[in-house]
């Protein structure tokens, strides 16, 4: 009797212990992780000084894969509306069939294929905020009056790297997307596409040269003239260049846009004076000064909101980025701004913040 328990004690241990290990390889599947950002800022801006510590935003991220598919959901919260109401979003909810490098295709809501600049993370960007140009022509605070979307939007990609290299890199890549146009969590309101596409080349490890595409259309605009709503047609380009190797990061880009613009950003209201042209260019380098501890960097940054330099916008910024430990960093940055639509041009501003990873 005694032994037959003990059979059945060790069949129902060997049950258990074989669940145990099944759940183990699901769980294995399954990723989570996120970072933080903490954040102060000073300016001098005539009229709108300003002294604040904020939090600048929490991401939570869930990756995982099922067969030949990834897929990721990223949670995000800051305090964009300003004290006392935080905003909490979905922003990232898509799968991607990952089978072949070649050719992937991505469904669901994420980054739109448009810069080299609009998919770094925040935590990786290196700045206190990605280029000003980058806000208003990628879908972050757009000047089509979109309203944040971190450079995402709703649709479908495909994605693909071509000709391997002896050193594994290669040597093209191309992408190109169907969207909605209205940026997160929004569904098309003119029933009308956006295409989005880029290619570029590697010509060695570290060094991406391309271009990129945009056209469609933003819906349910007001035309404050003809008293109604429209769809307002969006055509932009980007030209690109970038090193990144051995922490030694440079990039430049150049992004021009056709398209009526809104009163603000979040508005559907179209401001007639701001023409239907925009353009802006960026250029950064930041470099190792004590490898993987601390890094130096320098950006200079123009946005034209009317495509003229009266309506210019020029930051020159200089900083440090200092690693405590691999998943936490102090950043640091001073910038002289020149901004020509204000009274007073000129403007100090600084920004510092303790970053962290989990």
């Amino acid at each position: 009797m005694k032994k037959k328990l003990l059979t059945t004690c060790l069949l129902l241990l060997a049950v258990v212990c074989a669940n145990a290990q099944q759940e183990k390889k699901w769980y294995d599947n399954i990723k989570l992780s996120g970072y933080g950002m903490l954040q102060y800022q000073w300016q001098d801006k005539e009229e709108t000084q300003s002294n604040s510590f904020n939090l600048r935003l929490l991401r939570m991220i869930l990756d995982g894969k099922i067969s030949d598919f990834d897929w990721r959901v990223q949670i995000q919260g800051t305090n964009a509306k300003g004290p006392g109401e935080p905003t909490v979003q979905l922003v990232d909810l898509y799968a991607e069939w990952v089978k072949h490098k070649e050719a992937r295709i991505r469904v669901g809501q994420f980054k739109r294929a448009f810069t080299f600049e609009n998919p770094t993370h925040p935590i990786t960007q290196g700045w206190y905020a990605y280029a000003d140009v980058i806000n208003r022509l990628s879908g972050f605070g757009d000047r089509a009056g979109e309203k944040s979307s971190g450079g995402r939007d709703i649709g479908v990609q495909l994605q693909g790297d071509l000709f391997p290299a002896s050193d594994g890199h290669r040597y093209l890549h191309y992408q190109v997307g169907v969207y909605n146009g209205e940026g997160i969590n929004r569904s098309d309101k003119d029933n009308r596409k956006d295409i989005i596409g880029g290619l570029w080349v590697m010509p060695i490890s570290g060094v991406r040269i391309g271009a990129f595409g945009w056209t469609g259309s933003h819906g349910d605009m007001l035309d404050p003239v003809a008293n109604k709503n429209v769809s307002v047609p969006l055509n932009r380009y980007c030209l690109s260049a970038e090193y990144d190797k051995d922490e030694f990061t440079f990039r430049a880009e150049y992004l021009h846009s056709q398209g009526l613009a809104a009163k603000s950003i979040g508005s559907n209201e179209i401001d007639y004076s701001k023409g239907d042209k925009a353009d802006g260019w960026y250029v950064f380098g930041i470099v190792p000064v004590v490898k993987s501890k601390l890094h130096a960097k320098a950006r200079y940054q123009c946005y034209r909101q009317t495509k003229e330099w009266d309506s210019a916008k020029t930051m020159y910024e200089v900083g440090a980025n200092y690693f405590i430990t691999k998943n936490l960093e102090i950043t640091a940055e001073y910038a002289r701004v020149n901004d020509r639509t204000l009274n007073k041009h000129d403007y100090n501003f600084v920004d510092v913040e303790l970053d962290f990873r989990f």
